[in-house]
């Protein structure tokens, strides 16, 4: 029922009745219930209904119950606390250059900024309903990231080491890869403005990534490592990546690949001191004034985009493609070159239906994502919330 009112939004007792199938009595005491948990809240009254007393409406509430999303990324840490209703509750992002700290030393810093959320969830007497970790490669089932090659790791227990950093905490830590969350994110953002079942979202930074989800559901792969297509061996041998190969995709579009063709070794956007936004609106005042260098290095990584983009259209036929990280930052210069190259490229059709869009979450997609799924939990079992006189159920 919870579930249902996330989706179909306010709705009376009966007419929540008439849509399950529950009995009148069931729904008004499953209200109750969530209710007290802090999960339904009474809302207006029901002006839909033309004859007799109008019923009472009820609402997502959620207020005091909230998800946290946590991200490593190579030259960055993130974090975002959202409510129930999807609200931000707290959201940081801090420059850190990563790839040249150990892991320990990284894990400290995401400790401390996980901490700093609860902190916010605690000030508004709120119960947290779990902490989701993203990281840029390969998490295996256990939370064991497996290889991270823009960061240099692997492999490292980073569920086991953000528990013990955490003090063994009694709520859910989740580790899973940054464009799988970023994609469960973008298509969350999507299906409010009409259905979609089928997408792949391409994560622009330093690294590559993509998440998938087919009929409405993340795919995954037989073992979990699906998504990687920054390491398509599409391009020609040139620069090495990260993963130590040459030829593979995020060589010529990744944010390093960019940066390296339209900016000097010096260049203040180069520094990853900066946020990463600062450091494209650099990138973005100069393509809007005409710089040449720019223009051309943003014509390359657009090319090689719509080449890589055409493969995977071809390959999974998705409703549309998001283009999230710096790909959205700098969609005015990147989204019209995969759109031609769709069109050109793709077999099917008219781009087999795909539409290309730019997500509007741009580098808060990954935590948005992993504090939505901590709150899945709730949606899966809302006894796993305790009700307003016990505190969190066990």
């Amino acid at each position: 029922m919870l579930r249902h009112i996330r989706e179909s939004g306010p709705k009376s007792r009966a007419r929540i009745a008439a849509d399950t199938g529950l009995n009148k009595a069931t729904v008004s005491s499953l209200v109750a219930e969530l209710v007290e948990r802090g999960l339904l809240r009474e809302g207006s009254a029901d002006s839909s209904r033309a004859l007799g007393r109008p019923g009472q409406l009820v609402e997502l509430d959620g207020s005091g119950v909230c998800g946290v999303g946590a991200e490593i990324n190579v030259d960055y840490l993130a974090v975002t606390a959202l409510d129930l209703s999807g609200e931000p509750v707290l959201e940081r992002r801090v420059p850190v250059d990563v790839a040249h700290l150990d892991p320990g030393a990284t894990l400290d810093r995401l400790t401390e900024l996980i901490r700093e959320a609860i902190a916010a969830v605690d000030a508004r007497n709120g119960q947290l309903a779990g902490v989701t970790l993203a990281v840029p490669g390969l998490v295996q089932d256990e939370g064991t990231l497996s290889l991270a090659p823009n960061l240099g790791w692997g492999p490292v227990a980073v569920a086991d080491e953000m528990r013990a950093r955490l003090d063994d905490p009694a709520y859910p830590l989740l580790i899973d890869n940054e464009a799988n969350l970023a994609a469960l994110a973008a298509y969350s953002e999507l299906r409010q403005d009409g259905p979609v079942q089928d997408l792949v979202l391409l994560t622009g930074a330093v690294g590559v990534g993509g998440g998938m989800v087919s009929n409405g559901h993340l795919l995954r792969g037989g073992r979990g490592y699906s998504g990687e297509v920054g390491h398509m061996p599409v391009a020609p041998p040139g620069r090495t990546c990260g993963c130590g190969r040459t030829g593979c995709w995020e060589t010529v579009v990744g944010l390093s690949a960019l940066l390296h063709q339209a900016t000097d070794v010096d260049d203040p956007v180069r520094d990853p001191s900066l946020d990463v936004e600062q450091r494209l609106a650099g990138i973005t005042q100069r393509a809007e004034a005409g710089d040449a260098r720019t223009l051309a290095a943003l014509g390359d990584v657009g090319a090689w985009l719509g080449i890589g983009g055409a493969i995977l259209v071809n390959i999974l036929n998705p409703d549309v493609l998001v283009l999230g990280g710096y790909f959205a930052a700098l969609g005015p210069w990147l989204k019209e070159p995969l759109e031609i190259a769709i069109r050109d490229r793709v077999i099917a059709p008219d781009g087999g239906g795909c539409r290309v869009v730019r997500s509007e979450l741009g580098f808060a997609a990954a935590v948005r994502g992993g504090a939505q799924i901590a709150l899945d939990q709730v949606f899966v079992d809302p006894t796993v919330i305790g009700r307003a006189d016990q505190g969190v159920a066990q």
